[in-house]
């Protein structure tokens, strides 16, 4: 098997994108370790801070961020970093050539239930200007890489630079990445679908009556029987999708008319986006391509609806879209 240094060079990806996806891999094997240890470590549980977002932060949320901040900063490649738990974007180099939108522990609510979570990233290219928030308001297109770590029975590892989705494991003996699918390919047709049922009443009309005709099955104007799955982290979900195809949303909804989406753009929506856009899915949200947004500001969130092309594009129909079109790679 190849180690993920192997498979970096042998896809000729530049030395200093290398450094930079080797940093986030080795950070996430020190991550994977913190998790592993729970409450054996006292790092579970909630801190009394809360996050720019206003949820309340885990212990490990704040830990991981540290950890992937330190790294980050050690880094040489890397210009400026972006993160779910800091309130603005932090400076690291006046040299470096990317900037790192991250995630640092997806799904942190099933820490404490030693459920799965993971650490989730994107990696836009660097300008020569002045480093502001205004730096990382790139569209989703303009990712150089992206990818997640899953914390599950097994560490693993999706990465894409553009060439189709790697997925590595992290074997326990000799703490390396080994490559373990060569291209991660997510199936055209589905019959299984995630989606948070607890908001149903809070849905737009659209999503209401397609996830209704879902639930109808065979008897249904789909005439198909569906099952549904909800891991309640967005990592461990995306990850079902691209190991044996299905959809994932978290649509639109009027739960808190302040805060009509859930997930964030620039470190969820985008990176998850890439990835299923390069083993063959889709990802809108509902009404236009997640990867042709023009981001406003770096906590954005947006609605999300990814996953088997066919079944997305079904979705986008009960929402008046055509997005029948082949996903551009």
């Amino acid at each position: 098997m190849q180690t993920l240094t192997q498979n970096l060079s042998s896809q000729g990806v530049s030395p200093e994108l290398t450094q930079l996806i080797l940093t986030l891999a080795d950070t996430s094997k020190a991550i994977s370790h913190a998790v592993r240890h729970g409450a054996l470590a006292g790092v579970l549980g909630a801190t009394e801070q809360e996050n720019v977002q206003g949820e309340t932060q885990k212990k490990l949320d704040v830990i991981t961020n540290d950890m992937l901040k330190d790294a980050l900063k050690a880094d040489s490649t890397v210009r400026g970093l972006a993160s779910e738990e800091e309130d603005h974007v932090v400076e690291v180099g006046s040299n470096g050539e990317f900037l790192v939108c991250f995630d640092p522990l997806d799904g942190s609510s099933n820490i404490d239930i030693n459920s799965l979570v993971g650490t989730i990233f994107s990696v836009l290219p660097a300008t020569d200007a002045e480093l502001t928030e205004q730096s990382f308001l790139q569209a989703g297109r303009n990712q150089v890489a992206a990818g997640y770590v899953l914390y599950g029975p097994s560490t693993m590892l999706a990465l894409t630079t553009g060439k189709g989705v790697q997925l590595f494991t992290l074997n326990p003996e000799t703490n390396e990445y080994l490559l373990t699918d060569a291209a991660m390919s997510i199936s055209k047709d589905t019959a299984e679908f995630a989606i948070n049922m607890s908001n149903q009443r809070f849905w737009e009309a659209p999503m209401q009556t397609y996830i209704a005709d879902l639930l109808l099955g065979k008897i249904g104007p789909r005439e198909k029987a569906f099952n549904m799955r909800w891991i309640a982290a967005m990592v461990g979900d995306v990850h079902r999708v691209l190991s044996r195809g299905g959809l994932f949303t978290y649509p639109t909804d009027n739960k808190n008319p302040q805060k009509p989406y859930k997930l964030r753009l620039m470190y969820e929506a985008n990176p998850m986006s890439l990835l299923v856009e390069q083993a063959g899915g889709k990802a809108s949200t509902g009404y236009e391509t997640i990867l042709d947004i023009q981001p406003s500001e770096i906590h954005q969130r947006v609605a999300v609806i990814l996953g088997s092309a066919n079944e997305v594009d079904a979705c986008l129909e009960y929402h008046g879209q055509d997005y029948s079109q082949e996903p551009e790679l």
